[in-house]
């Protein structure tokens, strides 16, 4: 893959002529930048581990980057001018270093604007014995050909799925094609990537996570997410991991869009209301962990845990009794 005269690695498609030192929509020329390399415990459980471990997820985080999130909490990286050059070797040697430091995994943040230097990377580096899972952690605006090219490169897919809503999205993150586009690319993550696979310790191998952040005023487009993915799992046929994060933080130019707050822990339990409506339908038999991730739960006990503390009883024992009661009166 070669540095592109004329560039489409992302849906922008700017055209910046980055060979010729040219930047593009992200902020990249023919220089890349990196602003962060650690080992990083506070990603998902099974990518990260335990936080108080000396383990963890092997994170870089390249400088620039295809969205303009307004409430980006990167923003000094993404939008910024904070990163350091850097060559494909030192990239290499960095990749390295992660592992020999106990990384379980190799973390790619916002990454897509590099491709050609990612993929030469991780070839030096698998030749000098690098065997981790690479994580492509994304915000979900990538083009179907971009996804295909990493295919052989990439383990797991990071993914954000933020808007379902367009005009939300042209809003603040200036990407009004976002839902379209990031509809497309996670489907094909799942046909590329199938079905999570785990390790002995429950580290995630092979897979696709997929998370929305709920964002303070829009609880309808996070229940439409939320329906889209469990429709996106319906059409492919491929289990992913959803994951729905409530730790929206003002950052950055969020208050001039309208996000000047945290969200409430009510706007947060509005899927509480969705599990309501689905339990109460004696037809729908869905598993109660599959309609937990169809919920962005993460965990079992998590959608347990809320789902008791809003109705007063477990998701479990609210079914049967409705069930109980649809029964007594059909007879």
């Amino acid at each position: 893959m070669q540095i592109p005269h004329h560039c489409t690695l992302c849906p922008r498609a700017c055209g910046a002529d980055r060979a010729a030192g040219q930047r593009g929509f992200c902020g990249a020329d023919n220089t890349l930048r990196v602003a962060r390399a650690a080992l990083h415990h506070w990603e998902e459980p099974c990518l990260s581990g335990d936080p108080n471990a000396e383990t963890g997820s092997g994170t870089v985080f390249f400088s620039g980057c295809t969205l303009k999130c307004c409430y980006c909490q990167n923003y000094p990286i993404s939008q910024g001018e904070v990163g350091k050059a850097i060559s494909v070797e030192r990239l290499t040697e960095i990749f390295m270093n992660l592992q020999n430091g106990g990384a379980k995994n190799i973390n790619l943040v916002t990454a897509s604007q590099y491709l050609p230097w990612v993929t030469a990377a991780l070839d030096a580096a698998r030749a000098q014995g690098f065997s981790l899972p690479v994580v492509y952690n994304t915000g979900g605006y990538e083009t179907v050909d971009a996804v295909k090219a990493l295919a052989g490169y990439v383990d797991i897919w990071l993914a954000d799925y933020k808007y379902a809503d367009g005009a939300l999205a042209a809003e603040l993150s200036a990407a009004r094609d976002y839902p379209a586009v990031a509809d497309a690319a996670l489907r094909q993550m799942l046909l590329q990537t199938g079905a999570p696979v785990y390790d002995a310790d429950g580290y995630l191998q092979k897979g696709v996570i997929v998370r929305h952040l709920a964002l303070p005023g829009h609880v309808a487009d996070s229940k439409a997410v939320l329906r889209r993915l469990a429709a996106l799992r319906e059409e492919t046929g491929i289990e992913f991991i959803p994951s729905l994060m409530s730790q929206f933080t003002p950052f950055y130019k969020a208050a001039e869009h309208g996000l000047g707050r945290r969200i409430t822990t009510y706007e947060y339990r509005q899927g509480i209301d969705e599990a309501v409506r689905r339990l109460s339908d004696v037809d729908d038999d869905t598993p109660l962990k599959a309609l937990a991730q169809t919920l962005g739960y993460n965990h079992l006990q998590t959608f347990y845990t809320s789902f008791q503390s809003a109705i007063g009883m477990p998701p479990s024992k609210y079914r049967e009794k409705l069930l109980k009661l649809h029964r007594e009166h059909q007879l």
